[in-house]
C-alpha cells in the first residue's frame, strides 16, 4: 500500500489547482515553476493530451492538457490558465491547468483512499482525496499518471 496512505502524522506540501471546477493537487516536490499561459508550437503526430512544445530557459519540453490526459475534455486556455513545469521520471513537462489555486500543508492522516466505485482508482491515477472547507480535493499521482507508453510516446514530444 502507499506510504502516504498509512494515516500518519506527517505533513505533505501539495500545490492545488482547478480542471474544469475540480480541484486536483500533486506534492510541491515535483513542482520545478509555474508559468503564465503562453502559447505552445504544436507538433505533428503527438498524443491527443499533447499540446505541444515550449522553450523553457534553452530547454525544449512538452506542454501536456492534463484535463485530457485524465480523461477529460480540453481545457481552455485563458490569463487564467497556468503553466506547472513538473519533473515526472527524471523528465521536465508542463502541465496546463485551468487556474493554481493553493499552496497547502496537509497532515497525512487527512488523505483519505478513493472509493473504489469511483473508477479513478483502479488507474492508480489519484493516490487519494482529501476535504477542505467545502472541496474535495483529487490528489495525482504524476508518476502513475505518465508511465504507460502510449501511441506516439508522450516522451518523444521532449
Amino acid at each position: 500500500m502507499n506510504q502516504m496512505l498509512s494515516h500518519d502524522a506527517d505533513t505533505l506540501e501539495i500545490i492545488a489547482f482547478m480542471l474544469h471546477e475540480q480541484q486536483f493537487c500533486v506534492r510541491t516536490t515535483s513542482i520545478r515553476e509555474i508559468r503564465g499561459w503562453a502559447p505552445v508550437t504544436p507538433l505533428p503526430h503527438t498524443p491527443a493530451e499533447v499540446m505541444g512544445v515550449m522553450n523553457l530557459r534553452g530547454t525544449v519540453i512538452p506542454i501536456v492538457d492534463l484535463a485530457v490526459k485524465l480523461g477529460m475534455a480540453s481545457a481552455e486556455t485563458s490569463e487564467r490558465s497556468a503553466i506547472v513545469v513538473t519533473v515526472v521520471k527524471d523528465k521536465t513537462i508542463g502541465l496546463m491547468v485551468d487556474r493554481v489555486s493553493d499552496i497547502l500543508t496537509i497532515r497525512g492522516d487527512e488523505l483519505q483512499q478513493v472509493p473504489a466505485a469511483a473508477g479513478i482508482s483502479a488507474n492508480g491515477y489519484a493516490e487519494g482525496i482529501f476535504a477542505r472547507d467545502k472541496d474535495m480535493i483529487c490528489f495525482l499521482n504524476l508518476d502513475v499518471i505518465f508511465a504507460t507508453g502510449e501511441p506516439g510516446e508522450w516522451e518523444q514530444a521532449a
